[in-house]
């Protein structure tokens, strides 16, 4: 039987960085208090499973709201990741907060000036991810950069091809394109896997949806507009 122990949270008026709904930004929180709860199933001293739970209540030292934090971390789920002496596994944290503080995010003030298919996915997926429907969100994402990457005629057998080609087309940087990569992943994960991501992840992974959209559609439309 696994060992489940329970204690009780010694960081109180610890400050930690969460996103906030209503700065609509990451700020600094206090955390007023929290429980962790460990469990551990093993087996002559071996780990079969376990995982680590945080449950905290914290208000954002800016506006002083206050919400809900949860994380997970488990033994199961792990990613590589550099480090000074190349590539190391690490335990993935999952957070969730409760109310979502992506909820009631407004659209960018400019979206009818992208193509009418794209401002359709555009529009759904933001419904998505405010209704807090993350795996129809990640969908979303995904069929947001491949929407791009049709409209721009990227060559390529393939989502991961076509991605590369904008960095030729000089409509992406490397660095950009590295980062829509990690969203065709994670649009893998939802449509495939339908793998939920945390209001986090997602709101992170909208911010650079809209970095795009703005970098590609509007920002060109109005320096065409006043620099004639």
């Amino acid at each position: 039987m696994p060992r489940i122990t329970v204690v009780k949270d010694k960081r109180l008026n610890n400050i930690i960085d969460a996103p906030c709904g209503e700065c609509k930004r990451s700020t600094k929180h206090k955390v007023l208090t929290g429980i962790d709860l460990t469990s551990r199933d093993e087996a002559e001293d071996t780990l079969i499973y376990g995982w680590d739970n945080e449950y905290q209540i914290i208000q954002c030292l800016g506006c002083e709201t206050i919400m809900f934090r949860q994380s997970h971390m488990n033994s199961e789920d792990m990613e590589h990741v550099a480090g000074p002496n190349g590539w190391e596994s690490d335990y993935v944290t999952f957070e969730e907060y409760y109310p979502n503080p992506e909820k009631n995010r407004t659209a960018l003030s400019d979206d009818h000036l992208l193509p009418e298919k794209l401002q359709r996915i555009y529009t759904e997926t933001l419904s998505a991810l405010n209704g807090n429907n993350p795996v129809l969100t990640g969908i979303g994402l995904r069929a947001i950069v491949e929407t791009v990457c049709k409209d721009q005629s990227a060559s390529g057998h393939n989502l991961y091809s076509q991605i590369n080609d904008l960095v030729k087309q000089n409509v992406l940087t490397k660095e950009g394109a590295e980062i829509l990569h990690k969203l065709r992943v994670l649009g893998n994960d939802a449509a495939h896997e339908v793998k939920p991501h945390t209001n986090v992840q997602l709101g992170l992974a909208f911010d650079v949806v809209e970095h795009l959209l703005q970098g590609v559609y509007i920002l060109p439309y109005h320096a065409k507009r006043k620099f004639k």
